[in-house]
């Protein structure tokens, strides 16, 4: 197949798996479902209502949408709608697709995304809680924001008022990157006031959302848009929250997804702090500073760059200084000896050692043996 072929397929296969991820009730489960029996998104559009009707979970209302998808759903303006605004698709199964967001249960089948999204990403912490907060909310979610920002970490919230934007704007300042996951499509950012804070984070991070671009918001796409914050996130931080907030919902679905789970703790008597209390109640990690995040966060499934180019292997060697980053490459991918330790980097034994109860104290090390220390 000639490359310009091979393209126009590809772009036609593109348009089939949006169109068909457009049609009202088809979610992620039934949207794999039906690539599954069928093979692809074209088989499923191009489908009998006969083979449409042998899918679990596709009644006779979704079979009719499904057969009418092609004159009735629109991807070609779509498609053409994302080029004209710098508007990125994100398909799941394709190399650009963020890996940590594939492992949950049901990951979003299309993302719209405004900005980039870089393998710094891969080391995001999710900041999220009430939009009615109070000035302790946004200031501990400002300054926590900014601490795990500047120590290296990417920021995810869902750009609401409150908590939320609090935390973009942490990260921003403190010259760092942050993803905004929306529940509404990009062309309709909610709430509307922050536009202009929806293209800073576009230029240092991305706006992304699952909704058509022109999607208005709706009570039930929230929760929804929970999942992908928590999916893209090795651990989701909680700053107020009453009892029926939202983030309770993040944290919830962040278990579900082996997350970890943080909450900040408040005034005993702030109607606002009641979420969180209740977390820390229920085993979630109590936070007080970035420190605290980065050495409960447990090690990463691959080695990970940062945006200066560094690879760690764990989250809390970004807070290490650099004798101690020094000893750690040192013992290398497995395991070394003090003496080869002393003798790799020219540091005393006596420093050496204690550099090590240091990388042990964080979880990066283990001594098995007095004269010999491993990578867990």
């Amino acid at each position: 197949m000639h490359a310009a072929d091979a393209n126009e397929q590809a772009d036609f296969e593109l348009l089939d798996r949006l169109r068909l991820s457009m049609v009202a009730g088809i979610g992620p489960r039934l949207f794999a479902r039906l690539v599954e029996y069928f093979g692809n998104a074209t088989a499923a559009l191009d489908a009998a209502p006969s083979q449409l009707r042998s899918v679990e979970g596709i009644g006779p209302k979704l079979c009719s949408a499904i057969v009418r998808a092609r004159d009735e759903i629109d991807a070609a303006g779509e498609l053409a709608a994302c080029r004209e605004h710098g508007i990125s698709l994100l398909a799941r199964g394709e190399a650009n697709y963020p890996a940590m967001l594939a492992e949950i249960p049901d990951p979003p089948t299309v993302l719209f995304m405004q900005g980039t999204l870089l393998p710094a990403d891969g080391l995001s912490v999710a900041i999220v809680g009430s939009r009615h907060a109070t000035r302790y909310g946004l200031e501990q979610a400002e300054r926590l924001a900014g601490s795990l920002a500047r120590a290296g970490l990417t920021i995810v919230s869902g750009l609401a008022r409150g908590i939320d934007a609090a935390a973009h704007r942490g990260a921003l300042a403190a010259g760092g990157r942050t993803l905004a996951v929306l529940g509404s499509g990009l062309l309709e950012i909610y709430p509307p006031e922050h536009a202009d804070l929806a293209r800073e984070v576009a230029l240092h991070g991305a706006v992304l959302s699952e909704a058509p671009l022109r999607a208005q918001p709706s009570s039930g796409s929230f929760p929804q848009r929970n999942r992908i914050i928590s999916g893209l996130s090795l651990g989701v931080i909680v700053v107020e929250a009453s009892t029926q907030s939202g983030a309770l919902i993040t944290a919830r679905l962040a278990m579900e997804q082996s997350r970890e789970v943080f909450a900040v703790p408040g005034p005993v008597d702030s109607r606002m702090s009641r979420g969180c209390h209740r977390l820390l109640r229920d085993g979630a990690t109590l936070v007080e500073t970035a420190d605290d995040v980065l050495e409960e966060l447990g090690p990463l499934v691959a080695a990970t760059p940062t945006a200066t180019g560094e690879v760690v292997h764990h989250p809390a060697e970004l807070l290490l200084n650099e004798i101690e980053r020094q000893v750690l490459q040192a013992i290398g991918g497995s395991q070394a000896t003090i003496d080869e330790l002393v003798a790799t980097t020219g540091l005393p034994t006596a420093q050496i050692l204690a550099t090590l109860s240091v990388l042990e104290m964080r979880r990066l090390v283990k001594r098995p043996s007095a004269n010999v220390v491993v990578r867990p």
